[in-house]
């Protein structure tokens, strides 16, 4: 769905409040900020991940974000253990979510420690398309990418 020229794919999972997409394959889930985010966000200017291996509570930082217009937490949607990093292809590209927030972009590979606790808020196709176009009214986005 295009909605203010945000966009947001029905095939993932959101955890709206954070501004995080998710896509769960088996036991594992990438993660990564939504277009609505990057956009308030503005051009990436660093990235600071947390090493693999580390087990982040639900609502800490996996990675801190800063750009032009602000500095804060990636934070995590549940409770998980870093698995993998997108941090080789930012070092290349500091603008891979800026571009392309839900392919390259991504940010972690996590493996789930508590989900089923903590998966309530969590929301999928058509329901997370109606609450990101009422996100997207409240805080007057109007989504844009950044191009080479």
């Amino acid at each position: 769905m295009i909605f203010y020229a945000c966009d947001i794919p029905e095939d993932l999972t959101y955890d709206i409040e954070r501004d995080v997409w998710i896509r769960f394959d088996g036991e594992f889930a990438t993660l990564g900020m939504t277009d609505v985010a990057q956009t308030r966000c503005g051009k990436f200017a660093a990235l600071s991940f947390r090493e693999v291996g580390k087990k982040v509570i639900q609502g800490k930082a996996l990675v801190t974000i800063e750009s032009a217009k602000w500095v804060g937490p990636f934070p995590a949607p549940f409770s998980c253990e870093i698995i993998a990093t997108n941090e080789e292809a930012f070092a290349k590209n500091i603008l891979l979510a800026n571009k392309e927030p839900y392919a390259d972009g991504w940010l972690v590979k996590v493996r789930p420690t508590n989900l089923e606790a903590e998966s309530s808020h969590l929301v999928t196709g058509e329901a997370a398309a109606e609450k990101y176009k009422e996100r997207i009214k409240e805080l007057k986005v109007n989504c844009l990418r950044c191009i080479d």
